[in-house]
C-alpha cells in the first residue's frame, strides 16, 4: 500500500505554509514598499528551506537577518524578545494563532544544530 501523498497535495500544502508565513510578515511589515513586498515573498519561501533562515536567504550571518527584520518588520522583531531562531519563531507565531500546541518549523528534527536553537546568543 502506497502511503505517500500525491505531488499535487504536497505542493498545495507547501504553498499554504508559504502563504501563512507571508501573511504573518505582511501584518508586521513597516511599510508596503516594493522592497518589503519582495522580502516578504523571499522570507516566506526561504522559511521552507533546509538550513537556518539567514543561510537560506543567502545572508552572511544571523545578525544580518536580525538587522533586516528590525528594519522591515520592527514590531515582529520586538515580539522575538527571547531571540529565538527566526524560522522557529515564525512557526511558533503561526501555530499560536491556529491554537496548535506542538509546532516545529521545517527541518528542525534533522538539523545538526537543533540543540542550540533556543540557546541565547553569546
Amino acid at each position: 500500500m502506497n502511503t505517500m501523498l500525491p505531488t499535487e497535495v504536497l505542493q498545495a500544502m507547501l504553498a499554504d505554509e508559504i502563504a501563512d508565513v507571508a501573511r504573518l510578515l505582511q501584518e508586521y511589515a513597516a511599510d508596503d514598499s516594493p522592497t518589503t513586498r519582495m522580502l516578504i515573498a523571499r522570507i516566506a519561501e526561504c522559511s521552507m528551506g533546509p538550513n537556518h533562515l539567514w543561510q537560506d536567504l543567502g545572508l552572511t550571518d544571523r545578525a544580518e537577518l536580525n538587522t533586516l527584520m528590525q528594519r522591515h518588520f520592527p514590531a515582529l522583531k520586538a515580539r522575538n524578545s527571547q531571540n529565538m531562531r527566526w524560522k522557529k519563531f515564525l512557526y511558533r507565531e503561526i501555530c499560536e494563532r491556529a491554537q496548535v500546541l506542538i509546532c516545529k518549523s521545517p527541518h528542525c528534527e534533522s538539523c545538526e544544530e537543533v540543540s542550540v536553537c533556543f540557546a541565547p546568543e553569546v
